[in-house]
């Protein structure tokens, strides 16, 4: 499933084989949280932009327009017509952090939808069957996200419990799997390392559920408050005991800068709603650090937003159109910045790729990886 192409340090460059194609590593999956990417872009968009994993979420597509319902109409894939592997996670970062009133039990947890507050339980087994029926090609383990700061005590319990929901994971996705109307019969499961900033509480767990020889395993739980000092030193903690033919998947992460840092740490995949987050207001990403495009300099700034991006924007718009389009409220002006910081992370992820297959990506590393976080 995993092939180790090239490694630099603990910098890989790999592949990942999924039902619907083979996923080129280090990669940025893009973000669609309801089936679509928040700034008007739709699946043909993302096949333009270079998107190769898009990412849903099973919480949000189980309360609206409910997982049932999009089984029926044929899977995810068909609903949002896109034929590119999809990532759904479990649900269970939404939970821990939208329900207000939320009870937590070995079964599962209990909880009000934040749409129209109907009581919904969820579980271990009933993440992994809404993300069946969503048919999504990598299925996330149920995990409780843990709050940094936690008392150590709850750390090692929660993540003792987590590791109790993995296991029934892993049974229950079988089961889904082998039903004859499953939507994607070769749907996997990866596995979630928790343990907040404790080092040895991570390490521990890692090595119980590597033990549970999944087709993949992420970090959960950080870029949550910690500092970036704390997320690096953890991944280079547990790195070590993930397993080396797997890929590693570190959740919600990040700016460019802790992408690339992560990647010189060992990490393959990656997820942010950070680039249409900041571009629905206006921060983009660039070459030489991150601009504000409604500053009045740009005002009468005829070059693209930048001068070394060729993505659909770039290619066609200047800085000052773009700035009027966000002065002047109109929805185009989303739609085009999303556009271009999606593009951006794409190019990224591309650019680590080549510079880790020419042995160059510790050079790349020193040239990109602070500038690209600066303001200008």
């Amino acid at each position: 499933m995993y092939r180790l192409l090239k490694q630099e340090g603990r910098a890989r460059r790999g592949e990942f084989g999924t039902p619907h194609g083979a996923v080129q590593t280090p990669v940025f999956m893009n973000v669609g949280t309801q089936g679509a990417i928040k700034g008007a872009l739709s699946a043909g968009d993302l096949r333009n932009i270079g998107c190769q994993v898009e990412l849903s979420n099973t919480y949000h597509l189980h309360v609206r327009p409910g997982d049932a319902l999009i089984k029926e109409l044929g899977g995810l894939h068909k609903f949002i017509n896109w034929d590119g592997p999809i990532l759904t996670d479990s649900g269970g970062f939404q939970i821990f952090s939208l329900a207000q009133l939320r009870k937590i039990k070995e079964e599962g947890v209990s909880f009000n939808s934040h749409v129209d507050g109907r009581h919904i339980f969820m579980g271990p087994e009933e993440s992994m069957q809404i993300q069946s029926n969503l048919g999504s090609d990598i299925a996330m383990a149920f995990d409780e996200c843990i709050k940094i700061p936690s008392p150590r005590d709850y750390v090692e319990k929660s993540c003792a419990r987590t590791y109790r929901w993995l296991q029934r994971c892993k049974v229950a996705l079988a089961e889904c799997n082998g039903r004859e109307d499953a939507v994607n019969p070769g749907q996997m499961l990866f596995g979630i390392n928790q343990g907040a900033v404790f080092h040895d509480i991570r390490i521990e767990h890692m090595k119980k559920i590597a033990e549970l020889d999944l087709p993949g395993y992420a970090i959960g739980g950080l870029a949550v408050g910690e500092s970036h000092q704390e997320m690096y030193d953890t991944i280079e903690a547990v790195e070590e005991y993930m397993p080396k033919d797997k890929p590693r998947y570190l959740m919600g992460v990040g700016t460019p800068g802790n992408i690339i840092e992560s990647v010189a740490r060992g990490v393959d995949f990656f997820d942010c709603v950070m680039p249409a987050r900041n571009g629905r207001h206006g921060h983009l990403f660039t070459w030489k650090g991150i601009i504000n495009i409604k500053n009045e300099k740009y005002a009468r700034d005829l070059q693209p937003i930048d001068p070394d991006c060729d993505c659909p924007v770039c290619r066609s718009y200047s800085r000052a159109y773009l700035r009027h389009l966000f002065k002047a409220e109109e929805m185009l002006a989303m739609r085009f910045a999303v556009m271009h910081n999606l593009y951006f992370y794409n190019k990224l992820m591309e650019r680590i790729r080549e510079s880790l297959e020419q042995g160059c990506f510790y050079s790349f590393r020193k040239e990109y990886s602070e500038i690209l976080d600066k303001r200008i």
